[in-house]
């Protein structure tokens, strides 16, 4: 059930419990948006694109001037932009590839989609000593390109590309997701079932096969500390929402070394563990945090995954389906679970209100220095900081969710805007549910005007009396 009317804005604040800052976000039609931890937007960037926004330390934000028309190219920006505190663009990449576009002509446009990584941090958010400066050397983007292999399938391909580049837009290195199609562990009924359709989208006539949505440079780690060199800190991980893997590529070698998925049935601690269906944001979490060397997902749901055509899937495609979230943290060596959130920790203990925390689209996760997470629920606006033990200590509501979903969101230190003077921070206590109703609406709470006994029944969860036999 969703609710028709429902508060906006901060519904909770515990200024004592959170990790506060600025949260950052980008709005649909609106543009790029700083709030504050009572909800109050502090600055904008009107119609500034983010797929997803990023800050560094400075006030300067990351973003997009132009998304690409679906009919040109299924989610794609033409620009990665750096902007400054007022407006101005200070960097910006586009030579990536030169096309024609509607209403445009011919353009270079950079391709990003989902995710990119600057120089000096290996996800995107603040980690103690690892910080992006303004004059960062080198950018990791995740790109597309069009492609056509007719052992994969005979409709155009859109493949996907990291791309590093110099800060003059020069071309470091690249690592091609269609090139090692066959060095995943794709079944031959999985591959079967992308050659006949894979994942076509109509708008740009192509298939995206592995829609890739996260990429993260792993950074400094214990792992790679302790020897196991498949944990270099350059080393990229990077994963499919459609097929449901997750993987690390060897930045010298181009080899995977490292991977999860799409079998979680084959070992038994991929079973405890449990499918990483549609997830978004998947990263090693930074030495300098709790939990570091950890994995750290947003678990979606949903539906992805290829396979044999079932009750669900006629055309084998989108096979495992999972309705409810999950935010997950586990070691990728043994891959126990560390902590976990989902619905049953926010109170709903019956398995049919997993919908109560549940973003089968889009959404992130971040690691925040006292130990919290923020979680961003994408497909319904609502932003939450949870704390280890999972009490919700900060959640936020976009008020105009009916049309679009929230991509990421980011906690943003109060220093790294010297524009600002951090805002006086109130909390905000939520009714209890059974106590908030509008004015004019009769009380619900069951205290009805009148009471009557029904003969004969036993009453909930009672036993039955024993029967008289006499």
């Amino acid at each position: 059930m969703g609710q028709s009317i429902f508060p906006t804005g901060v519904t909770n604040f515990k200024p004592s419990k959170t990790w506060s800052g600025y949260t950052l976000f980008n709005a649909k039609n609106e543009g790029t948006i700083l709030i504050d931890m009572n909800g109050k937007i502090v600055h904008e960037w009107k119609n500034l694109q983010g797929f997803p926004n990023k800050m560094i330390k400075g006030g300067q934000v990351f973003g997009s001037l132009r998304c690409r028309k679906s009919s040109d190219a299924y989610q794609d920006y033409a620009d990665l932009t750096e902007i400054d505190w007022d407006g101005n663009i200070r960097w910006s990449f586009t030579h990536n590839e030169e096309v024609i576009d509607q209403g445009i002509g011919k353009t270079w446009v950079a391709r990003v989609h989902h995710d990119y990584q600057l120089e000096g941090n290996p996800v995107g958010y603040f980690v103690p000593g690892q910080e992006t400066k303004d004059d960062f050397k080198q950018v990791l983007l995740l790109t597309h390109h069009d492609r056509k292999i007719g052992s994969i399938s005979p409709y155009p391909l859109l493949d996907h590309v990291l791309l590093e580049i110099d800060r003059n837009g020069n071309k470091l290195w690249s690592w091609s997701t269609l090139d090692h199609f066959n060095d995943f562990p794709l079944t031959d009924e999985q591959k079967n079932a992308i050659f006949k359709n894979p994942n076509f989208q109509s708008a740009s006539n192509e298939g995206d096969v592995f829609h890739i949505n996260y990429a993260s440079y792993l950074g400094p780690n214990k792992w790679f500390d302790q020897g196991d060199q498949r944990f270099k800190p350059n080393n990229i991980l990077m994963g499919s929402r459609e097929a449901m893997m997750s993987w690390i590529v060897d930045h010298d070698t181009g080899k995977i070394v490292w991977l999860l998925g799409p079998d979680f049935t084959k070992s038994f601690a991929l079973r405890k563990l449990g499918p990483l269906v549609g997830t978004h944001n998947v990263h090693l979490i930074p030495k300098g945090l709790p939990g570091a060397g950890n994995i750290l997902a947003l678990n979606n749901g949903g539906w992805s995954g290829y396979g044999a055509p079932n009750q669900t899937s006629s055309t084998g495609m989108k096979t495992t389906r999972i309705d409810g979230s999950e935010a997950i943290e586990f070691n990728p060596i043994t891959l126990e679970k560390k902590w976990s959130f989902s619905a049953k920790d926010m109170g709903y203990k019956v398995a049919a209100h997993a919908n109560y925390f549940y973003s089968p689209l889009q959404g992130s996760v971040q690691r925040l220095p006292n130990g919290n997470t923020l979680i961003d629920e994408g497909a319904g606006g609502r932003f939450l900081e949870v704390t280890p033990s999972h009490e919700i200590v900060w959640e936020y509501i976009y008020p105009y969710i009916a049309d679009h979903l929230i991509y990421r969101a980011y906690r943003i230190p109060y220093d790294w805007i010297p524009q600002l003077s951090p805002s006086t921070e109130i909390a905000v206590t939520p009714p209890a549910n059974s106590a908030f109703h509008l004015p004019g609406a009769a009380d619900p709470s069951l205290n009805p005007i009148t009471t009557v006994s029904v003969t004969g029944a036993y009453g909930y969860n009672k036993p039955s009396p024993a029967k008289n036999n006499n």
